[in-house]
């Protein structure tokens, strides 16, 4: 009886520490800015953990399947995992919060990374195929992680928020392919296959991620934004939304989702072929460690500025602007020579940033275009199809590579982002 009532008085007291911030103006200015913060710290462990592995995946299933052929399957299968993970994260973030559906996504991909190093120590192919698609909940988590920081934020701060979380990837997503060489040596050190080095450390950051996340983010940024939405609709007595504006909802839903479908396709199919296309032009690890750590802090980097530009100059602008980045990206992949590292740099860093533009346009038109009560819910859904347009990608680039050359996919991709110019302008019909 006295155990009861103690809970009861502990439920009091939390719910009260929640009101606080919810009718507080103030605390919820300083929660917004703690929350980005906290995220942008377990970004860092995150953006390494993606990193390590995607620098080595392919390489590692090419060496245990002795074929180029499926050497985009690891991607293929890290992303539909995601896919997964995604709509999961999403789901449970919903209904408990940012906090424990991003720890839940992070552990759970420190696990799936971790198997990933055990298949490789028994030359186990089931065990590395299934331990990718666990490995995925990372990737996924690691994409919803950049969420958290707009459930506070104002019309005019989201995409600078999106990109402020972005920005803090970079540290360890530039820092994770740099690191292979090191991780390699660590690995073969220890009796570990040298290819699954990058993913014990890939199993740290992301375990090192959630914890950050489970011990610090209190309050959760996503309930009190429930209950400040709660709170207005109370005192307001706001009438039914229009089908007028359900109708402009689901186009910015749809037009959100299509801008970073398709710049994922791209970026994956050619980002994922390339650590293969360098070793067969004779580069080593340490080369094909230092274009992919361009490449993915083109991806992170330039997030600060791309922000801003999408809060002032406008989110379809934007995605116009990724369109034609990753056109030129696929373009100069294709006519670069193989051995040279300074066009392969140049190419990889503006493949990047052209997903940048369209990630950081789409996910503010996504959080745009959705109500506190569903957000969470809708993003999974929407990360599970980006999930899984990037298993399209990687899946068909390894065969696209086997059947003709890493020349034809570049080509390809680049003039598969000019879809983005169609879905930018049927998203402006109807507008003034």
């Amino acid at each position: 009886m006295m155990l009861h009532k103690d809970s009861v008085k502990a439920l009091d007291v939390q719910s009260a520490w929640l009101q606080s911030y919810s009718s507080s103006s103030e605390k919820q200015k300083t929660l917004y800015k703690r929350t980005l913060f906290i995220v942008s710290i377990s970004q860092i462990f995150g953006g390494a953990g993606l990193a390590a592995g995607v620098t080595v995946g392919a390489l590692l299933a090419q060496k245990m399947l002795g074929t180029n052929a499926f050497a985009g399957l690891p991607s293929a299968l890290l992303t539909l995992g995601s896919a997964g993970a995604a709509l999961f994260v999403g789901t449970l973030s919903q209904r408990y919060g940012r906090r424990t559906g991003l720890t839940v996504g992070f552990i759970v991909g420190g696990l799936g990374a971790i198997g990933v190093v055990i298949a490789a120590i028994i030359n186990s192919i089931f065990l590395l195929f299934a331990s990718l698609l666990i490995y995925g909940a990372g990737t996924a988590t690691n994409l919803q992680a950049r969420y958290a920081g707009t459930d506070l934020a104002n019309n005019k701060q989201r995409a600078t928020a999106i990109s402020l979380t972005m920005v803090f990837t970079t540290f360890g997503a530039v820092a994770g392919p740099n690191l292979v060489n090191v991780m390699s040596d660590f690995a073969l050190s220890i009796g570990v296959p040298s290819l699954a080095g990058p993913f014990i450390l890939s199993a740290a950051a992301y375990i090192l991620a959630g914890l950050v996340l489970f011990i610090m983010l209190r309050p959760d940024p996503l309930i009190i934004a429930k209950m400040i939405e709660e709170s207005k609709q109370k005192h307001n007595h706001r009438e039914a939304s229009s089908n007028t504006g359900r109708i402009e909802n689901k186009r910015g839903v749809i037009v959100g989702a299509a801008i970073m479908v398709l710049t994922q396709i791209v970026m994956v199919a050619i980002m994922t072929m390339t650590p293969v296309h360098m070793t067969h032009h004779g580069h080593g690890l340490g080369e094909i460690g230092l274009v992919i750590g361009f490449h993915i802090g083109a991806m992170y980097l330039p997030s600060l500025v791309t922000g801003f530009l999408v809060d002032k100059v406008g989110r379809t602008a934007m995605a116009i602007a990724s369109g034609a980045t990753l056109l030129l990206a696929g373009l100069l992949s294709a006519m670069a020579p193989g051995d040279s590292m300074i066009l392969l740099v140049i190419a990889l860093s503006l493949l990047g940033l052209g997903w940048n533009f369209g990630l950081i346009s789409g996910t503010a038109l996504i959080v745009d275009s959705t109500e506190t009560s569903t957000r969470a819910k809708t993003q999974g859904r929407v990360d599970v199809l980006i999930a899984l347009s990037g298993a399209s990608g990687g899946a068909l680039s390894g065969m696209v590579v086997a059947h003709s050359s890493y020349s034809t996919l570049s080509f390809i991709g680049g003039i598969l982002s000019l879809l983005l110019m169609p879905v930018v302008f049927w998203s402006r019909r109807g507008k003034k």
